[in-house]
């Protein structure tokens, strides 16, 4: 049996693991990567849509069986390993898409978006999903939301109830589609400008005069039009605005 500490849910329902395929895959692509193959039912139908396929799977047990059920395809490759500490960018420029185990979904994507992958599709815990996809003044919205939309534009494609996983998780999850972000912000340094956003929020349900004041001085940020807002109600647009404030 496959070691549940890994948190694995097995999708098994094949009409889901079609359209997550053909969200990754609308035309064929030569390379997929997907993340957490599992018992390789998505394996499977991205094999269909891609000319090479690269799998990864941390779980020794189940890469051996892997290599078992696709012995002598020659155009999938198989790599275990934990994805987090995998060079994902030896593989250039590939489509990723994979069943995100929930415990690490948000490194996972933190570590994909650099990439500019051409699409990511990943099926994720809803209220991972919908933090992902959230607007300005929603209660989801927070650093993961714009940190996301810095480098994708976001769509949340289709729920996923748990009775089509095994063993099915506790809560619902869903599949959202992440594809290159169509307008460049023009923000001098994005890991400076994603560590500003992340000081914006460092107390959530306080304003900006109190979160930055500290750091920027208090006559600075009053001076600004947003400072009485909370980072919550700030669009991405708004915080590269801000930003660009600082710069010298």
């Amino acid at each position: 049996m496959p070691r549940r500490k890994l948190g694995q849910h097995f999708l098994i329902r094949g009409g889901i693991l079609e359209r997550i395929a053909a969200a990754a895959c609308p035309t064929r692509q030569d390379v997929v990567v997907e993340i957490g193959a599992g018992r390789g039912a998505l394996t499977e139908k991205l094999l269909k849509r891609a000319a090479r396929v690269v799998a990864i799977e941390v779980d020794p047990l189940l890469a051996e069986r892997l290599r078992l059920k696709f012995a002598g395809e020659p155009r999938l490759e198989i790599v275990c390993a934990d994805v987090l500490e995998t060079d994902l960018a030896q593989w250039g420029r590939a489509t990723i898409a994979g069943n995100l185990p929930y415990y690490i979904a948000s490194p996972i994507i933190e570590k994909v978006l650099p990439l500019n992958p051409p699409r990511a599709v990943f099926l994720i815990q809803k209220e991972v999903a919908e933090r992902l996809v959230a607007r300005p003044g929603d209660r989801e919205y927070g650093y993961l939301t714009v940190r996301t939309a810095l480098y994708a534009d976001t769509r949340l494609l289709f729920e996923v109830k748990p009775a089509a996983f095994h063993p099915p998780p506790k809560v619902d999850s869903a599949v959202v589609l992440l594809e290159p972000r169509s307008c460049d912000l023009g923000v001098p340094g994005r890991d400076a400008f994603l560590r500003f956003v992340a000081q914006c929020f460092r107390q959530k349900r306080k304003t900006l005069r109190n979160n930055l004041a500290g750091f920027y001085g208090k006559e600075l940020v009053d001076a600004w039009p947003e400072a009485s807002l909370r980072a919550e109600q700030i669009s991405l647009e708004g915080f590269a605005g801000m930003f660009r404030r600082l710069a010298p």
